[in-house]
């Protein structure tokens, strides 16, 4: 067995990809999506009927050139949630926009929307979980849409703070990021890190205990990794997202892995409570999950751009 077939005995492995093949390729059991996945799927010649579905779509959505656009973005954000959904046994991930991360009801909208788009499909709207990024207007809205029956997944997730503040909304998933947490720490020290003294894998095994300790059900799945040895630090986590290039390392490499998480190791944190005043708090006394939060959102941001003009020069 290659780790790659080890790691999904004990683990639910997710493809972090828009490429349909390579999904294919890997049998993963979900898969997620994002503004910067899409900008770069929809680019290859082989995905254009998903573009040119959308942008007809938006023509027949209104005159006016800015809804047009709204209406393309959501339209193909869908068309290749739809085309993921027939791929993947289990979950799809779609991406709220980034700009709405601070906006409560801005973002409960679009994913009402996203999902009534899903239903026209004809997609298990089950299957769907809509991407937020851990603010806390962004936990709020999903405290509101997981009340609705909408499942969501917490992305962006950098502070244990905002862990805590995600289980206590009762969100389905999140997204902590191992690798750019990695990347924070190398650049403020200077320092090199292994997988076993990795702060990034030192976040999600903190998350998982204080979860699988206290009770709450909330998923954890690592996310945004920078090399396979963290993926095998984490082995045993609920879920791990991984990339084409990870995915087909673990499954060229025939070595053994072992089980590092389990749900019966503990915690050392006790369980607590946030209200919004300590959790701005505690996130703005932990620098690098302020700073990786800002620069996730507006790096999605950026690329919602580039895809929305990719986009508008066609329609």
């Amino acid at each position: 067995m290659s780790k790659l077939d080890t790691l999904k005995s004990m683990t639910t492995v997710v493809a972090d990809t828009g490429d349909f093949e390579t999904i294919k390729r890997f049998s993963p059991e979900d898969a997620t999506t994002n503004p910067s996945l899409l900008l770069k799927a929809s680019r290859q010649p082989q995905y254009a009927e998903l573009v040119d579905d959308a942008l007809a779509f938006a023509r027949g959505e209104s005159r006016d050139t800015e809804k047009r656009l709204d209406a393309a973005m959501d339209k193909l954000a869908v068309n290749f949630g739809t085309r993921i959904s027939q791929t993947v046994p289990g979950y799809v991930s779609t991406e709220a926009d980034a700009v709405l991360s601070f906006n409560t009801e801005a973002t409960i909208n679009k994913a009402r929307r996203l999902l009534s788009l899903y239903e026209q499909e004809g997609v298990d709207t089950s299957r769907i979980l809509i991407k937020i990024a851990a603010t806390w207007e962004g936990i709020q809205a999903a405290r509101q849409l997981e009340q609705e029956g909408i499942k969501c997944n917490l992305t962006l997730l950098f502070g244990f703070s905002q862990a805590v503040a995600c289980a206590e909304a009762g969100v389905f998933l999140i997204s902590p990021f191992v690798g750019r947490i990695l990347d924070w720490y190398k650049a403020s020290t200077g320092e090199d890190y292994s997988p076993e003294n990795d702060p990034g894998v030192a976040s999600v095994k903190r998350i998982y205990r204080y979860y699988k300790a206290h009770g709450y059900p909330t998923i954890v799945m690592g996310a945004s990794f920078r090399n396979a040895g963290e993926i095998e630090q984490l082995a045993g986590c609920d879920r791990l997202t991984i990339s084409p290039a990870l995915l087909e390392e673990l499954a060229s490499d025939d070595g053994e892995l072992g089980r590092a998480l389990d749900p019966e190791q503990g915690s050392d944190d006790a369980k607590i409570s946030l209200s919004e005043s300590r959790f701005r708090w505690e996130m703005n006394q932990d620098a690098m999950a302020t700073e990786k939060l800002s620069d996730g959102i507006r790096r999605f941001h950026a690329d919602y751009l580039e895809l929305r003009q990719l986009l508008a020069d066609q329609l």
